[in-house]
């Protein structure tokens, strides 16, 4: 059985780090990606399971690049779930071009699996 993929967007080194370990040690397969700038590029190359994708992404606005992707009928399907400290975006989930799931920042880990679990298993 192929593990699932996971790419995971964030600026902040360390959260990717904590993110890897974490998920590596699940059985998922983790790429970790610092910046949105080449997030297509990327999710053409590795055909992820499920996006992990920060909202503040130094210049970018991760709910942009979640828009871009939710509106992109090829890569549409890839479960996103967005995470942030600065914004609550739980009134976003039911609008067009929303993130699947929502996790604020600093998030429990257990309740990140729970999410992700639940979006591969959906």
């Amino acid at each position: 059985m192929m593990n699932k993929k996971i790419l995971a967007v964030d600026d902040n080194l360390a959260i990717l780090d904590v993110l890897e370990e974490l998920l590596s040690w699940e059985g998922y397969e983790v790429i970790k990606l610092a910046d949105g700038h080449h997030i297509f590029e990327m999710i053409e190359i590795i055909h992820p399971d499920l996006i992990l994708l920060d909202v503040m992404l130094d210049t970018l606005d991760g709910r942009d690049i979640c828009m871009e992707i939710k509106n992109n009928k090829s890569i549409q399907h890839i479960p996103v779930i967005m995470i942030s400290a600065t914004h609550d975006l739980t009134t976003f989930l039911n609008n067009p071009g929303a993130p699947d799931d929502f996790v604020e920042k600093p998030f429990d880990l257990d309740h990140l699996l729970m999410k992700i679990n639940h979006q591969l298993a959906a």
